[in-house]
């Protein structure tokens, strides 16, 4: 099963890349995909790149949902 999260761009660096923030983890991500990137746009990642962006809210949302199953199962939630 293949999982695409939405994560917060941070910070845009050289070479096509930019540092994106994961429920609280930071990681450095392919943005090539993606038209104009901007720092505090929402993208969908998936295995280390971008695919597209997505609406704030929409991506608030989802990571909600993910902090639910994580509580449901009883796993530690990370801010």
């Amino acid at each position: 099963m293949c999982l695409a999260i939405p994560a917060e761009i941070v910070e845009l660096l050289d070479d096509g890349m930019a540092r994106v923030n994961l429920g609280g983890v930071t990681k450095d991500v392919s943005i090539t995909l993606i038209e104009e990137p901007a720092v505090g746009e929402y993208v969908i990642v998936h295995v280390g790149y971008a695919l597209s962006k997505v609406d704030a809210e929409e991506a608030e949302k989802t990571l909600a949902l993910f902090a639910e199953m994580d509580e449901a199962m009883g796993l530690e939630v990370t801010p």
